[in-house]
């Protein structure tokens, strides 16, 4: 086992100078709460998006529980999504009274498998949050077909197309995160999004209480800040240039560690990947997960499990194969803008070394 240099993280913020001075800027100006920073930064992302508007919000998992809001979803309701997630959608149904529906993922795509979908589909259904994992979209075409709500999770896919379509706009609300790792940095914070402008008008009536006509009980402090919306947008602005650089680095991992014996990301005909994460399947041969992590680790190399765990196992429940697979063959690898090559290049060599 060798190991040179400091051990390069799984993941971490590409930030510069235009950053830092942006925050400045905000700090100057003596507005630092929700302001025009913010209002600039919803209408960069819909830009960025297509979509007609935007509510930035403190969270990603927020802006998922008002999507849910806006939609009406409530007790009595059934939402479908992955069990093969981050625990965000669960908690956000789950918060909003709604009973949450776990369903398989696409073994290839790791996307919410639409054939899985449609036989968990009940007259009590009202949305299906769908994800888009770790840079690729899911199959809109063939959710979209069903007629249910969809809300699109862009958290890890922005940039990215699904038969010409950009990510987040089939779906009746999409939503983004801005968490200091995702492909725009705010350090926090999230948004949904939505042509329909009546949708958006009750997120920003749920996101603040302040100097209302009414008194409304689901009403909650959720803004964003100036500072945050003013660092993300300078992201946005270098938007292009960070998933080329994604792109770039995806492409050497391909060629480099295609003799390994490793199932490489896969694109489906229709789609394109914008790489937030590098997800590779080491074969069942290589030994229990934990244990190459750890090799890995100790290499100089911080890699990861793509999803900590499915939610159906935090609740005891079985049936969902695909996500089981995934869970104990996933593996993550470091790729961010910032990743330097001679990093690129030591992230392979510890790969050589493990799995050759």
């Amino acid at each position: 086992m060798t190991q040179t240099g400091s051990v390069i993280p799984h993941s971490r913020p590409t930030l510069g100078e235009a950053e830092a001075q942006a925050l400045r800027s905000v700090m100057a100006s003596g507005q630092v709460a929700q302001g025009p920073q913010v209002d600039a930064f919803e209408r960069a992302v819909a830009a960025l998006t297509g979509l007609g508007g935007g509510v930035a919000v403190s969270s990603g998992t927020v802006a998922l529980e008002v999507a849910l809001l806006t939609l009406g979803v409530g007790p009595g309701d059934e939402v479908l999504l992955p069990t093969y997630v981050c625990a965000a959608p669960w908690l956000a149904v789950t918060r909003v009274g709604a009973t949450p529906k776990l369903v398989d993922i696409e073994p290839q795509s790791y996307g919410i498998d639409p054939t899985a979908v449609r036989k968990a589909l009940s007259p009590r259904t009202r949305a299906v949050i769908v994800p888009h994992l770790f840079g690729l979209p899911a199959d809109l075409t063939a959710l979209q077909a069903y007629g249910v709500p969809l809300i699109e999770d862009c958290a890890q896919t922005l940039g990215a197309v699904e038969r010409g379509r950009p990510v987040g706009s089939v779906g009746r609300v999409t939503i983004c995160s801005f968490y200091a790792t995702k492909l725009v940095c705010a350090g926090e914070g999230g948004m949904l999004l939505s042509n329909d402008e009546r949708l958006l008008e009750k997120g920003r009536a749920l996101r603040e209480y302040d100097e209302s006509d009414r008194l409304d009980s689901l009403a909650f402090n959720r803004k964003l800040t100036d500072l945050q919306a003013a660092l993300g947008l300078v992201q946005v602005g270098r938007f292009p240039e960070l998933v080329r650089r994604r792109a770039a680095i995806a492409a050497l991992y391909g060629a480099e560690l295609s003799s390994l014996g490793l199932t490489l990301p896969a694109v489906p005909d229709g789609r394109t990947h914008v790489y937030y994460r590098y997800v590779v399947r080491v074969p069942e041969s290589a030994g229990p997960l934990d244990g190459i992590v750890k090799r890995l680790e100790g290499r100089g190399v911080q890699c990861r499990r793509p999803v900590f765990r499915p939610i159906h196992q935090y609740l005891g429940e079985t049936g969902f194969a695909a996500s089981d697979e995934a869970h104990a063959r996933a593996l993550s690898l470091p790729i961010y803008p910032s990743l330097t090559d001679d990093e690129a290049a030591r992230v392979v060599h510890a790969l050589r070394e493990e799995f050759q």
